[in-house]
């Protein structure tokens, strides 16, 4: 059997996510946070006190938190890891390509390896904690024995179902990062307007619909993430919260109950890098579902 390596960048907030996911032999490729002036590695950064910080940061236009690109020596320390070693192989789960350019540079080293180890990268097309679960799901598929290309197609079709949905209850963020531009930034502070976001199956993260008000725009969330469940049975899907900040998790807890939607998995806080972009008033759903053995692949 051959020796296979699993590794993730940190946007999938598995390091972040409940202790049975943190599994040692799962590598992480951390991404970049530049905040005031300094880099860090985001895997150093305390999610609950940064988000607190951005909530009450003084003059944030100037202060701006940019997401960066993993380190090269970073990426080269886990394959040479990988090499001398004695492993076989690399699988790679990567953040969406629409997102960051992190998976085309780690197509490229994964070039300048093929004569020392075989590297396979997976491009979750999406982010936040359904693309650290895609970097579990390979490691336990590992350990099972299944071979890479089975591997894989059990990824794909998890990406075929996972979501994430989410709105911001404010738009701060979104206006200083430039997403939110000019007259739609303008009229959308003056009208409290909240945008329910989500990733299509290309990986782009799209607005799906603008609301009034951040309690009306969780409304129409779990409107939304109700038909995609359908009539599929708990034990078929995890659906758990992503949030970034605690006050927008709060209302979306008590809204739910309206519609009698119960997550089966704990709540997961985004990692600091994807979560800069929105701010600290993210609130929203993950959901994968798993795989029946009565569900083809393809």
């Amino acid at each position: 059997m051959s020796k296979r390596l699993v590794v993730g960048t940190s946007c999938g907030s598995l390091y972040l996510a409940p202790e049975r996911y943190r599994d040692s032999e799962i590598k992480i490729i951390p991404m970049g946070l530049i905040f005031k002036g300094v880099e860090y590695r985001e895997t150093t950064v305390d999610p609950i006190a940064y988000y607190d910080e951005l909530e009450h940061l003084k003059n944030p236009k100037e202060n701006l938190p940019r997401s960066a690109m993993p380190k090269m020596e970073d990426i080269l320390e886990i394959f040479d890891g990988a090499v001398t070693g004695g492993y076989d192989e690399i699988i790679v789960v990567c953040l969406s390509s629409y997102l960051s350019g992190t998976y085309s540079l780690l197509q490229t080293i994964a070039k300048d390896y093929q004569d020392k180890i075989k590297i396979t990268v997976v491009d979750s097309r999406i982010c936040f904690f359904p693309e650290g679960y895609l970097c579990y799901l390979a490691k336990k598929l590992v350990d099972k024995g299944l071979p890479t290309e089975e591997i894989i197609k059990e990824l794909e079709w998890v990406k075929k179902t996972h979501q994430i949905m989410g709105i911001d209850a404010k738009l701060d963020y979104l206006i200083y990062n430039g997403r939110l531009k000019g007259g739609k930034a303008f009229m959308g502070k003056m009208l409290n307007i909240c945008p329910l976001v989500g990733f299509d199956r290309e990986g782009v993260l799209n607005s799906i619909r603008t609301v009034r008000t951040p309690k009306k725009a969780l409304h129409e969330l779990c409107k939304e993430i109700l038909p995609i469940i359908g009539d599929r049975k708990s034990e078929d899907y995890i659906l758990y919260h992503v949030y970034t900040g605690e006050e927008t998790l709060d209302l979306l807890k008590e809204v739910e109950k309206e519609y009698a939607i119960k997550c089966n998995h704990e709540d997961v806080i985004v990692s600091p890098a994807p979560g800069s972009a929105n701010g600290p008033w993210l609130a929203g759903y993950g959901l994968s579902f798993i795989r029946r053995e009565d569900e083809p692949l393809e």
